[in-house]
């Protein structure tokens, strides 16, 4: 998480707020682009039929490039139907470690170009090439 905290807050006019729990979000021009999720009854162990408390959402581009993370063959990202239809990823907290430093980068800088202003994201991208 210090990974995801330092690299979200690295991009452009980005904010953090964390809840009365203790859970991170990040946001551009005041919306989400990656948060620490409450738990919902949408996503629960499958052994022990507890709720989740170690959910990271990621939003995404659009719906191919939710479809393309949750094909990865580690099997580590996953959507709900709380999230159908919505360009988000969801990722539990202690599989962020196979996630590489570039790969979460990208997954971190791809979320934030969702909510960024595009002025904003041009001159970002112009300056990663």
């Amino acid at each position: 998480m210090r990974d995801v905290d330092k690299l979200a807050l690295a991009m452009p006019g980005a904010t953090k707020d964390v809840d009365d729990d203790g859970r991170p979000s990040y946001s551009a021009r005041g919306k989400f682009f990656c948060f620490h999720r409450r738990p919902r009854p949408d996503a629960v162990d499958a052994q022990t039929g507890e709720r989740l408390e170690d959910v990271f959402v990621f939003r995404v581009a659009d719906a191919d490039e939710k479809e393309l993370v949750l094909s990865d063959p580690r099997g580590i990202f996953f959507t709900t139907p709380h999230w159908k239809g919505y360009n988000a990823v969801l990722i539990r907290i202690p599989d962020l470690k196979q996630v590489d430093r570039r790969e979460l980068a990208d997954l971190v800088a791809g979320a934030w170009l969702t909510r960024a202003q595009k002025r904003e994201a041009k001159a970002w991208l112009a300056e990663q090439e």
